[in-house]
């Protein structure tokens, strides 16, 4: 009698479990849900299109536009935003040369952190090209005292830990703008604080950092390279920070397409190899053992 009874209570149990579960996704899905001001940019915002040389799995870099994109981020980015996981000599893979590199490294604005080795006391010296890029601060404190309490990101891996990559980085760059005046009616509270800098294509709209390129021509190119609007100049460095982060992906690009042939080749031969077994069988049909 007790074992009945305990199933009957055990399914009881469970029936006003998932009731109740029922119950509250169909209150959940009934009930209407306020509009954020961050959906209601993201809805309205514009997209904003960027394609790139390494687009697509034949994609390539192109070199001119990495040295490029070297340019702003030495000139503009390097000033709060280190890149700890690029030594300078991987410059080379983008088209410098040994003595170039050797000269960017000695030339670089921030020496690296080194020993006194009379003294064992802290000190600094004259990049090598095996060093990586120095932080531009001592100190996460230093850090944050510079740029109002917020850590600049460091860039070795941005375009690869923020979704749409460079996609991203570029529209981030140049996407600083006015806030809409509708913005502001449908949401007051949504201002941008003081010592902030509203930005549609950043997740909280608002960011610490001041708009890195303001003006055309604020990093002078070389001659015969394309003219450096703001627009070019962010694409130019959105593209260097994905080399950056993925120094490989041409290797990766050809290893895919390789291994896609074998493959293709692969399952074509195995198809083959299928029918002509089976063709084999059926030409010689079912053979039945005459009984003696």
């Amino acid at each position: 009698m007790a074992r009945p009874i305990g199933v009957l209570a055990g399914l009881f149990f469970v029936g006003a479990v998932l009731w109740s579960f029922l119950w509250g996704v169909i209150a959940y899905v009934k009930e209407p849900h306020a509009q954020t001001a961050e959906q209601y940019v993201e809805e309205h915002r514009p997209p904003k299109p960027v394609s790139y040389s390494f687009d697509g799995p034949f994609g390539r870099y192109d070199r001119a536009q990495l040295q490029r994109g070297f340019q702003v981020y030495k000139e503009v980015c390097s000033a709060c935003h280190s890149l700890k996981l690029v030594a300078f000599r991987d410059l080379e893979e983008i088209g410098f040369s040994k003595p170039e590199v050797k000269a960017i490294a000695k030339n670089w604005a921030v020496e690296t952190a080194s020993i006194n080795p009379q003294t064992g006391e802290a000190a600094t010296r004259k990049s090598l090209p095996s060093d990586h890029f120095p932080s531009p601060y001592a100190n996460d404190v230093a850090a944050r005292a510079a740029n109002n309490n917020a850590i600049p990101p460091d860039q070795s891996l941005l375009a690869k830990s923020r979704e749409g990559g460079p996609g991203y980085i570029y529209r981030l760059i140049t996407g600083y703008s006015a806030q809409p005046a509708d913005l502001l009616h449908r949401f007051p509270d949504a201002k941008t604080p003081p010592m902030l800098h509203y930005n549609p294509y950043f997740a909280n709209l608002n960011l610490a950092m001041t708009p890195p390129l303001t003006a055309d021509g604020q990093v002078t190119y070389a001659p015969g390279q394309p003219k450096p609007t703001v627009d070019q100049m962010a694409k130019d460095v959105s593209a260097f920070l994905m080399w950056a982060a993925e120094p490989k992906l041409e290797a990766r690009h050809r290893a895919g397409v390789a291994a896609t042939i074998f493959l293709l080749i692969l399952t074509a031969l195995a198809y083959l190899a299928y029918r002509g077994i089976w063709a084999e069988k059926k030409r010689k049909g079912p053979q039945i053992k005459a009984s003696a």
